[in-house]
């Protein structure tokens, strides 16, 4: 479904198609803004993560995670794809791009992730898995 909140177009269960597209493409937007703030208020407070390897829980932890990943992946550029959706689901695959400044590298990341949402469409849920490999800056896509 897709409500208007203070002013602006907000998906919220049960998804449809259309609501699920916007949903995706609000999240790629708020992630290439690189702002941790603006990125934690679409979760829950209590919003558990799995990121690779990492697990946490609740907006402080994802925006120390999310101040933690941009310092070192700067010129960070990301795309994601719907894959699926059911009632308060989504699954997404994403590409992203960086340059890493500890090692002076490219690189490019590849992944999935598997959202949950609670009935106002906040994220409760987030499920990581990607690789990454280096790439020439000749390479780059995004």
């Amino acid at each position: 479904m897709i409500i208007e909140k203070n002013g602006k177009l907000f998906a919220v269960p049960p998804f449809h198609y259309e609501s699920a597209l916007l949903k995706v493409k609000a999240a790629e937007d708020a992630w290439n803004s690189k702002d941790p703030e603006k990125v934690a208020l679409a979760y829950t407070e209590n919003s558990e993560w799995r990121n690779r390897s990492e697990f946490f829980m609740g907006r402080n932890a994802i925006k120390e995670f999310l101040i933690r990943k941009w310092n070192k992946e700067t010129e960070y550029k990301l795309i994601k794809e719907l894959w699926c959706f059911t009632e308060n689901r989504i699954s997404v695959r994403f590409e992203y791009e960086w340059f890493d400044k500890e090692n002076s590298t490219w690189m490019r990341t590849h992944g999935n992730e598997h959202w949950e949402f609670n009935s106002e469409g906040l994220m409760s849920r987030r499920d990581m898995s990607a690789n990454d490999y280096k790439i020439k800056e000749s390479e780059r896509r995004l």
